[in-house]
């Protein structure tokens, strides 16, 4: 922890840190007048879901107490890292926003869950809570520090919770939903770090600015992770509704030298994958769908004519196969067929479409669900870069008799 550069307590406060939380334990900001701010600000849930933070909250508030809070901290999406960037950064500013949460559904206790590959933030978060409670700020033990298991599906609200319980990580199933019925049966309210980080920043600093970003008609910022074949991989905050191309040249200082633009994974490994012809689509909620695909946790992962697609897409098959929970049949096994019918170089279309749909329709949690989307993003817009690459693709009239019968 001693390596990073991050504002102590009394370097934050100086800078107006904690004044939202005096603000509201004073009474001059309501939990309404918050609530109105967040609202008008468009926050949503930048975990990946993009629900609307003040609709969360009403939810939460709207269910008999006690109540608890808990923070996604378990950054699992390939390609992410945005939430390590803040916490690195601007510790206080996430405690702050996370403790105005909890306020916000007068939550008898906050519990963090972080990823345990983040063992030094481990110890700031560690040093920052502690530097609270010797202040003052909080009573000693309300936010609870917890490390993950170190599983991708501890990412889904569901199975954190029944982690942070003590149980194996496995997705609930819905509902109730986990504001209603979330930690030790109580209704939660489930936020990730960025998107609490931004309350304390927009209290402070107005949301003006915030709101009067963004292009293409769309309004606010996102924090992109971008990797892969660009010149300056890095976190970057830019307006909601930059496109691929503006994202590369503007921020990533442009493709690698050498590499053409071939392909981008727009939200990590289960955002889907879309080809260079669509490197102009405002990235945002709401605007990939259309196209199979959606932005997620905002993690770009850009790939060039270097890269081999089917390697890719078994390469993901594979995480998806090893991070299932194995709870539902549909992904524990749907995940294992199709690596197996990605395997070889002949590719059974009709087999990959059904099984996809299977998986689509009936996994019980995101994991599955989206298991499928950069194989069919493959099979729809790079059917030829996969022949190049000498994949060939069949269809196969039988691929009832595969899926069927006593598997």
């Amino acid at each position: 922890a001693a390596s990073l550069d991050y504002p102590r307590l009394a370097e934050y406060r100086a800078s107006g840190g904690y004044g939202l939380l005096a603000a509201l334990d004073g009474g001059e900001v309501s939990i309404e007048d918050l609530a109105q701010m967040i609202e008008q600000a468009g926050l949503r849930g930048l975990g990946g879901a993009g629900f609307p933070t003040f609709r969360k909250w009403g939810f939460v508030r709207a269910e008999a107490g006690p109540r608890y809070c808990v923070i996604n901290a378990d950054e699992g999406e390939p390609g992410t890292f945005k939430d390590r960037c803040y916490l690195e950064r601007e510790p206080h500013t996430f405690l702050e926003g996370a403790l105005a949460s909890a306020h916000a559904i007068e939550a008898e206790a906050l519990y963090l869950y972080l990823r345990d590959e983040y063992p030094t933030l481990n110890e700031v978060l560690r040093d920052c809570i502690a530097e609270l409670e010797a202040a003052g700020l909080v009573a000693p033990g309300y936010i609870q520090l917890r490390r993950g298991a170190g599983a991708y599906i501890c990412g889904e609200e569901s199975a954190l919770i029944e982690s942070l319980e003590g149980k194996p990580g496995k997705p609930r199933q819905r509902p109730p939903f986990v504001a209603q019925r979330g930690l030790f049966g109580r209704p939660t309210l489930v936020n990730n770090v960025e998107t609490v980080y931004w309350i304390a920043r927009l209290h402070r600093e107005g949301h003006d600015h915030y709101v009067a970003a963004g292009r293409q008609g769309r309004q606010g910022l996102r924090s992109f992770s971008l990797s892969g074949r660009v010149r300056r991989p890095g976190m970057y905050l830019a307006p909601a509704g930059i496109t691929l191309s503006e994202l590369v040249e503007e921020y990533g200082g442009g493709m690698a030298d050498g590499h053409r633009l071939r392909a981008y994974l727009p939200g990590g490994a289960s955002g889907g994958i879309l080809p260079a012809s669509k490197a102009d689509l405002p990235l945002d909620f709401d605007t990939l769908q259309a196209h199979g695909c959606f932005i997620g946790s905002a993690a770009v992962v850009v790939l060039s004519d270097k890269d081999d697609l089917a390697a890719v897409a078994r390469n993901l098959m594979s995480f998806f196969m090893d991070e299932s929970c194995g709870q539902c049949t549909p992904c524990r096994v749907g995940t294992r067929q199709m690596l197996a019918a990605l395997s070889g170089d002949e590719w059974d279309e009709t087999l990959l479409t059904r099984l996809s749909q299977v998986m689509m329709d009936a996994s019980i949690c995101g994991l599955g669900q989206a298991a499928p989307n950069p194989v069919l993003g493959l099979l729809k817009d790079f059917r030829e870069t996969l022949a190049s690459s000498g994949v060939r693709l069949i269809a196969t009239s039988h691929a009832a008799d595969t899926t069927g019968g006593e598997a």
